[in-house]
């Protein structure tokens, strides 16, 4: 039997420090604020319902119609909805093309006409049936887990692996292998857009998270283009958001070499992250029980076996500040499960059981212990003897820093009598 259970939160601050000096930029600090400023505003999601589009927009998926009716394409169909079948879902599709060429009509044909050739010959509609044989790459390199806060379902994508020679070398050494691993992603992709409405007022994009850590970018510069150009001709409009996360320093040379090949609106939807701000960057858009562990959340692939991921409660730990949460109301018998993560940890953590009886001893469940920034989410559980409480503690009374950090548990009553 489930339980919930009344928390509170008691926090300690620090007194108050002096206040820091002026300091020098380093040279690395500096390049990575000129990172920072290659983002464009934020990208903000167009509407994809026709009576809330302009007039000009209006006549020009409307003249997109006619042109594509007088073609041979005229029977075509993209995703399983024919594009002249009067279906909401292909004003959706061909409003992307419209978008992706500023709504110039003849551009916008143009794209669509070869994308419905590209598909036909790489057989993009019967890619998600195939075993490529990549089951070391799954859930590694480009995998789709959960959904952001609106709902977009997110792609994650992380090339460090390819930092080892033969790990590169079984997948990119020669050309045959880098197509097949271009199919094996474009799958990925696939799968992703599955979960997608193509609905008027639906979710009709996806989240892209990129990797940037220890990813070889010299040796993956030319399956890195490859895959950047191919997506973009051939997906237009289909990423409301890319995020890059553990962006390293030299990420203003990276950038240099992807741009040419990105359009002026898929750069206003970046959004860059350095080392060390991963989980306070993702959790702007998506919630911790959503984020995977390794980025500072508390998913796990064995989560999602047993339904919707749990809610998590966010929460945020000063610099100078220990946070206690208390977890009362335990019954004697009944074990307490908890996950708690905190974005960069480099603090002190512990946990102990504290019986409501005067005459008990508190039970140190987790004696205190330093949590290294790159440690995934604790996840633990323990079985009360007698009532009482439980007290997670995270201080982080030695840094300066303000951390993000989540939580969530569960309580199960003793089934005896």
């Amino acid at each position: 039997m489930e339980a919930s259970s009344p928390v509170s939160m008691q926090k300690t601050p620090l007194p108050a420090a002096s206040p820091a000096k002026p300091y020098k930029k380093s040279f690395v600090t500096t390049l990575m604020e000129a990172a920072t400023t290659l983002r464009s505003p934020s990208f903000k999601e167009d509407t994809y319902v026709v009576s809330h589009l302009k007039s000009s927009e209006k006549k020009a998926l409307q003249e997109l119609k006619d042109k594509l009716m007088a073609s041979e394409a005229c029977d075509a169909s993209m995703w399983g909805t024919p594009l002249l079948g009067g279906d909401e879902r292909a004003d959706v599709i061909l409003l992307k093309f419209l978008r992706a060429r500023d709504f110039r009509v003849a551009d916008s044909y143009n794209m669509l006409v070869k994308c419905l050739a590209w598909r036909k010959e790489f057989g993009a509609d019967v890619v998600l049936d195939e075993d490529l044989g990549f089951k070391e790459l799954e859930g590694v390199v480009a995998y789709m887990q959960g959904y952001d806060r609106e709902g977009h379902p997110v792609c994650y994508n992380a090339y460090g692996v390819f930092r080892d020679k033969d790990m590169y070398e079984r997948i990119f050494g020669d050309e045959e292998k880098l197509k097949k691993f271009l199919r094996w992603r474009v799958q990925v992709l696939e799968r992703g857009i599955n979960l997608l409405h193509f609905k008027p007022a639906g979710v009709n994009s996806l989240i892209q998270v990129t990797d940037l850590k220890d990813m070889p970018k010299r040796e993956l510069r030319v399956a890195s283009n490859q895959i950047l150009s191919l997506f973009q001709d051939n997906y237009p409009e289909m990423v409301a958001r890319k995020i890059f996360i553990n962006v390293p320093w030299y990420f203003s040379m990276l950038y240099s070499v992807f741009s040419p090949f990105l359009t002026q609106r898929t750069k206003s939807k970046f959004v860059i992250s350095k080392e060390g701000n991963v989980a306070e960057t993702l959790y702007k858009f998506i919630r911790p029980e959503d984020v995977p562990v390794q980025y500072g959340g508390l998913s796990r692939p064995s989560d999602f076996q047993n339904g919707p991921p749990k809610p998590a409660s966010e929460f945020t730990v000063k610099g100078g500040e220990k946070v206690n949460i208390q977890i009362e109301g335990i019954e004697a018998g009944a074990t307490i499960t908890w996950d708690i993560v905190v974005g960069g940890w480099d603090l002190e953590y512990s946990a102990e059981f504290v019986p409501n009886s005067e005459g008990s001893y508190t039970i140190a469940v987790e004696k205190s212990r330093k949590v290294n920034p790159f440690e995934e989410a604790i996840h633990n559980s323990f079985t009360s003897k007698e009532a009482g409480k439980m007290v997670l503690s995270v201080d982080n009374t030695t840094s300066r820093r303000k951390k993000v950090a989540a939580y969530r548990y569960i309580v199960r009553k003793s089934t005896s009598s």
